[in-house]
């Protein structure tokens, strides 16, 4: 490659960046000025709405809300996935066709459908989950599915997983066994993949926390929504807040991942 086109492509990257980092430097800008009306930049700088925000134990309980409901999602979609995917990878590998058709199903429902679906369904006995955070948790889980199968499909056709098995029979490994301590640690950078991209997509849902939760169970998107009239640098300060959250936990996942290197 000539160092023309070298220099082209390294110009294409860097304006790409810039115009996906001008809105969020924009947000950034108003959360931390103080005044900012007739001006190209703010008049002045302060940290009071970040300080505001961040002692605000409505914000904090709402944080913890979301990461609860989404880890929580996130744990119950690997624990049941996991061991489905082992099976049919393993025993029934013509079925992965028609789960791949079967884990889309959710999206072809609206969420506003399947919220009143839901609402009929589990607002009176025997269980009554309306208003509830584990009404959430088989919602995420649903919205999760796709990504979490998808990402771990394509780990284990990588890692040639009939083959793996088989080897560790040879060995004297069980196929659980083999299964557990050979496939698993396998699995790990596909569960990585699967994980932030399920959790960068759940703590953002709004539409099932509102209709089916809403202020009983408040988390980051509702509260989001309901301090829509106050302050434009507030709720800047939040969005803010709502994008280092993300960027850290897809830090630490990195960090402890020990194939980052």
């Amino acid at each position: 490659m000539s160092r023309a086109e070298h220099l082209y492509h390294r110009v294409m990257v860097w304006l790409l960046f810039i115009v996906l980092a001008l809105p969020l430097l924009a947000t950034l800008l108003y959360a931390l000025s103080s005044d900012w009306s007739n001006t190209l930049l703010p008049q002045g700088y302060t940290l009071k709405w970040f300080v505001q925000l961040w002692s605000d134990s409505r914000f904090l309980t709402a944080l913890g809300h979301s990461l609860l409901i989404c880890f929580g999602a996130l744990l119950f979609s690997l624990v049941l996935v996991l061991p489905a995917m082992f099976v049919i990878a393993y025993y029934y590998p013509r079925l992965d066709a028609v789960m791949n058709i079967l884990i889309l199903m959710p999206f072809a429902v609206p969420p506003v459908v399947s919220s009143v679906g839901l609402l009929q369904l589990y607002s009176s006995s025997p269980l009554m989950l309306t208003g509830t955070p584990w009404i959430l948790i088989g919602c995420y889980f649903t919205i999760a599915l796709p990504f979490i199968y998808r990402a771990l499909a394509n780990n284990m056709q990588a890692i040639n997983l009939k083959e793996l098995i088989d080897a560790a029979q040879l060995l004297g490994a069980s196929t659980w066994q083999a299964a557990l301590w050979v496939v698993l640690p396998n699995l790990r950078k596909g569960m990585l993949i699967a994980v932030l991209l399920s959790f960068s997509f759940l703590i953002g849902e709004f539409v099932f926390a509102n209709l089916l939760v809403g202020n009983r169970y408040e988390t980051l998107q509702v509260y989001l929504f309901n301090m829509r009239n106050g302050s434009g640098h507030f709720t800047s300060a939040l969005v803010i807040s709502y994008f280092f959250v993300v960027l850290l936990v897809t830090w630490l996942a990195n960090a402890l991942n020990p194939e980052r290197g």
